[in-house]
């Protein structure tokens, strides 16, 4: 039980259906759906479409999108609505380009928007909804407005600079050349146009037709490669989770290209230790929790790619023998060298959420552009910011996440499910691009080495390693950040929180659900 004498948030109950997302507006959504009879997937399409307006920095329908859908007998099913890089970047092209890498706000950063056919085909197979249904509550905020939530507003004040060096995002993003502020309303009139066009004809009115058009001509005109072959062509995928037991209970994860295989790696070397030995908030805990993700990390820059490119099967970075020789190479008074110093990834804007429904289905969501507004393009005349999920290849040619025609780049956002003794016991996710893994392990120890309730584990302190260093965020003790430094970690101050996330816990003693809001972002979790 939390203190109630200091800041905090409660948990969220409910025993009809439970929502939580990173945006009030779309938590409500969501929950209104469920309250119509609609199921979690249907709350779900629904709520991500609500975000592509609330926090159009964060997502958009120019982005990509994963989901975990969770029934009621306990099986998981994965999607992969990522979009995949143009047929004609191929390796001539590669080499006249001279590209040394995919520059994050560069055009060759574009890759097909995979969301919508993602959304279409979630729908098709589990919801009760279409996409004409599905999208009003998103098209009636875009056109009356919402007011710039706080978080949102800090976001965009950093963005202005690139956002006033594109015709479309000055137009659709920008007011008077500046980022709107705190409680200020913005309204979309072209993505609301969009919307109902889509709304009226479905996935193709998206990637067919005058969508697809603008989107390939605007991305030609700047030395684009994509065509409308490639958007006509564009399909979700139907995938099979991946897991490892850990503590109990079994996290589930998407495949690659998703990155959810480093969660698992990490998790892997840290069942060689007594985690439970050491406090939630000891120097040890959070040293194992670095130096894991740093190994795991190799293996993930190494091997993730679009798993029809890899060299290697993901379950045999998961066996015994490998998570036991990662393991022994932790030293558990001082910190590991990091061979991958000089690797930077992107940061990235996403949006997680998560719905449970009076069936017992859960769907973990997560729907990203990327960058904030990702490649910081916007389309003028329909109003979408298209996502640079093609910083993420490499352009070495052999490389497995090399660049390459109708290819998926490794990606970074990441849904998660557990389940226990076969039934599912929570979904959860943690926004942050690179971040994410990390978020996910802290997660996976604060609930189920620790103890923790749902919102406790995701507002718990984070520190995240990266190029050499980690990044601590404010609410770490003091005496852990001297310990780790004794230990050798070069420790910085985190400019801003660390991801966000979401969770629902199916308390199957009190047959309830329990949801969890992070404090990191805007939103909440609410119950029926």
């Amino acid at each position: 039980m939390r203190n109630f004498q200091i800041p905090g948030r409660s948990v969220a109950y409910g025993t009809q259906g439970m929502a939580a997302t990173s945006s009030p507006l779309a938590t409500i959504s969501a929950l209104d759906v469920l309250r119509q009879g609609g199921n979690a997937v249907d709350a779900a399409i629904t709520a991500s479409a609500v975000l592509c307006i609330t926090e159009p920095h964060m997502t958009g329908i120019g982005g990509d999108c994963f989901a975990l859908i969770g029934k009621s007998d306990g099986t998981i099913e994965g999607i992969n609505g990522s979009g995949r890089a143009s047929s004609r970047a191929d390796a001539d092209w590669l080499k006249a380009a001279r590209l040394s890498s995919i520059e994050p706000r560069s055009v060759h950063a574009v890759t097909v928007p995979g969301a919508i056919d993602a959304w279409a085909a979630l729908l098709a197979r589990h919801g009760t909804m279409d996409l004409r249904e599905a999208l009003q509550p998103a098209i009636r905020l875009a056109e009356a407005g919402v007011a710039t939530t706080p978080r949102v507003a800090f976001d965009w004040a950093q963005d202005v600079a690139d956002l006033a060096g594109d015709e479309g995002a000055r137009l659709h993003y920008l007011r008077d050349g500046r980022s709107p502020v705190e409680g200020e309303v913005m309204c979309y009139p072209a993505l609301a146009r969009t919307l109902k066009l889509i709304a009226a004809e479905g996935r193709d009115g998206f990637y067919a037709g005058e969508v697809a058009d603008e989107i390939v001509t605007h991305l030609e005109a700047r030395g684009g490669l994509l065509s409308q072959d490639d958007f006509a062509g564009t399909q979700a995928s139907w995938v099979e989770p991946i897991g490892i037991d850990y503590a109990g209970v079994e996290l589930v994860e998407i495949p690659p290209n998703g990155q959810g295989l480093t969660v698992l790696i990490a998790l892997n070397i840290l069942k060689r230790f007594d985690m439970a030995r050491y406090g939630e908030a000891s120097v040890e805990r959070y040293h194992l929790q670095i130096e894991a993700l740093k190994l795991a990390w190799v293996l993930r820059n190494r091997h993730i790619a679009d798993p029809d490119f890899m060299a290697v099967a993901p379950e045999s970075l998961l066996g015994d023998t490998m998570g036991e020789t990662l393991a022994a190479r932790i030293d558990m008074k001082r910190a590991g060298s990091d061979p991958e110093r000089q690797l930077k990834m992107p940061g990235s804007d996403t949006v997680y959420l998560t719905v449970a429904d009076r069936d017992g289905m859960a769907v973990s969501f997560i729907n990203s552009i990327y960058w904030s507004f990702g490649s910081g393009i916007v389309t003028p005349k329909s109003g979408i910011a298209l996502q640079n999920r093609g910083a993420n290849f490499v352009t070495s040619l052999g490389h497995p996440n090399c660049i390459g025609p109708g290819k998926r780049p490794l990606h970074t956002i990441i849904p998660a499910m557990v389940r226990r003794k076969g039934k599912i016991d929570m979904s959860f996710g943690v926004m942050g691009g690179a971040y994410q893994p990390m978020g996910h392990v802290g997660v996976m120890l604060n609930r189920y080495v620790y103890g923790q309730d749902v919102q406790t584990a995701l507002d718990f302190p984070r520190l995240f390693p990266q190029e050499g260093r980690v990044e601590v965020e404010a609410g770490i003790d003091p005496s852990v950040r001297k310990g780790l430094a004794g230990f050798g970690h070069e420790l910085i101050d985190a400019a801003e929180p660390l991801g966000g996330g979401q969770a629902i816990l199916f308390d199957r003693t009190h047959n309830v659900l329990a949801g969890g809001s992070d404090f990191r972002k805007d939103g909440l979790a609410l119950g029926l």
